[in-house]
């Protein structure tokens, strides 16, 4: 699982929250870096990306999943403290799976990352990337 989101703090509780139960994360801090982590680790089976981010926007990044074989299909999540209409309708215009508004309850955010990626909510022992 791939999670980018540029305050190191949230994507460290994020991180945290979905290693209780049985995801390894890799956390990146810009939409460069989150492409490069695609590129390097071919098993992520879900991405979280914050929408503001340095050098790629977390649409742009989701645009670029989205025109990729490689990564059409692994469901995403867009997190973002902006919360506008407009940039939710983008969001899944592009193809999120979901859009989460900030501040967001991290038990939530793992009972909705262990949907999309086929897991019960409160499954903790399962092997999963």
């Amino acid at each position: 699982m791939l999670v980018a989101d540029d305050e190191p703090h949230i994507g460290r509780i994020i991180k945290m929250k979905l290693e209780q139960g049985p995801f390894h994360v890799t956390l990146v801090y810009d939409g460069r870096e989150a492409m490069d982590a695609l590129e390097r680790e071919p098993d992520i089976c879900l991405v979280l990306l914050d929408l503001m981010m340095p050098h790629l926007s977390g649409l742009d990044v989701l645009t670029a999943m989205r025109n990729d074989d490689r990564w059409r299909n692994v469901p995403c999540v867009i997190l973002t403290a902006a919360g506008q209409e407009q940039q939710h309708t983008s969001a899944i215009q592009l193809g999120a799976n979901d859009f989460l508004t900030k501040p967001f309850s991290p038990k939530k955010l793992y009972a909705r990352v262990a949907e999309l990626v086929g897991l019960p909510a409160d499954e903790s022992n399962a092997d999963s990337t």
